[in-house]
């Protein structure tokens, strides 16, 4: 369960680094990720994103 915690928090890192990168893509633009300002502070969860580098990884990693 430790593992899982520690990977997500490196996930949601890395694509936070990678973000102004990947936006130009069109990643974290589409239906399914969700954008909202709370408490002075703009949150992101791309969860539509999340899913589609899931299958690229996937599908990558079944090829190679």
């Amino acid at each position: 369960m430790f593992r899982w915690l520690i990977v997500t928090f490196l996930a949601l890192i890395i694509f936070s680094g990678l973000q102004p990168w990947l936006q130009k893509l069109g990643l974290g633009r589409l239906p399914g990720d969700f954008h909202f300002r709370l408490f002075g502070r703009e949150w992101q969860i791309p969860l539509a994103s999340s899913v589609v580098l899931s299958l690229l990884a996937a599908a990558l990693a079944k090829w190679l």
